[in-house]
């Protein structure tokens, strides 16, 4: 990176830092709760390296980010200009989702049962799954054929052993494949621990999950909770309130989640896909690229 940098500057070339992520911040590695499911050198090997992303980020002329909280948190430390460049779907999500819609309404039937599904992109998110495990458990247990669908990274020594049976597990196989088990799944669920990585965090599994009209359940922490339109597009459950209650009240409504769904795949498309809006990109970036 350091010789990229010398180059860009020997040619006189601008240089634009993204992030989505505060991997600079090691007050936010320090307090991130997710760390608590990972070995400790693997947490103290982030925050050593935490100081050598802010100096690129420093070295760079302007700063885009992808949530307004990674933004706030950006800009103490660094005097670079913070831009917002929010997550989007797409041409390829776009399409790639109406290819396992179109097959899923000409294909065979769903399974039976209600499936609710738990996306996890990398390590650690066990810690977010345990704030909502007794809810799910309580689920589960109310009907036999409701099943936890797992897509990703999990270690299964967080799992629940008595319901083993309930729990299906898919390993990540390419974003297509990811997709399509995305599609067969009535609702996602999407708690965050409340601490400052998380509330950096973007949108971006609210919008996979869109994209093959799956409603999502959201906690009230990260961007997330400004992406789903509650009750409209999916559920956003505050601090307190009940995460069991909300999924009983999609499975005791056979079209709920699928009108929730439709919805969220309505709200992709129009609002959550064009790159350039205002809302996903500030203007000021767009001015820089085209001096």
């Amino acid at each position: 990176t350091t010789m990229l940098l010398y180059e860009a500057r020997r040619l006189r070339l601008p240089v634009l830092y993204d992030l989505d992520d505060p991997l600079f911040s090691v007050s936010a590695y320090m307090t991130y709760e997710n760390m608590r499911a990972l070995p400790a050198a693997r947490k103290a090997h982030f925050v050593r390296e935490a100081p050598r992303y802010l100096d690129v980020l420093n070295a760079a002329d302007i700063v885009s980010v992808s949530t307004p909280g990674l933004q706030e948190h950006t800009r103490l430390h660094t005097a670079r200009p913070v831009y917002q460049r929010r997550n989007f779907a797409d041409r390829q999500t776009l399409e790639a989702g109406r290819r396992i819609l179109a097959h899923k309404v000409n294909g065979p039937r769903q399974k039976p049962g209600f499936r609710v599904g738990f996306a996890s992109g990398s390590q650690g998110h066990e810690v977010d799954f345990a704030l909502i495990q007794n809810d799910i458990i309580g689920f589960l247990e109310a009907d036999p054929h409701r099943r936890l669908v797992i897509l990703g990274h999990f270690d299964p020594k967080w799992l629940p052993v008595e319901l083993t049976d309930r729990i299906e597990r898919h390993e990540f196989l390419g974003y297509e494949a990811y997709l399509e088990v995305l599609a067969s799944l009535d609702c996602a669920v999407m708690p965050l621990a409340d601490d400052q990585f998380n509330r950096c965090k973007s949108a971006v599994r609210v919008l996979d999950a869109a994209a093959v009209a799956v409603p999502s359940l959201v906690g009230p922490v990260s961007d997330m909770a400004q992406v789903v339109k509650d009750s409209v597009t999916g559920r956003v459950i505050g601090s307190g309130e009940s995460w069991v209650e909300a999924l009983e009240a999609l499975a005791g409504d056979p079209g709920a989640a699928s009108a929730l769904g439709r919805s969220a795949r309505t709200e992709v498309e129009t609002t959550w896909s064009a790159q350039l809006a205002p809302h996903l990109i500030d203007p000021e970036i767009i001015d820089w690229v085209c001096q």
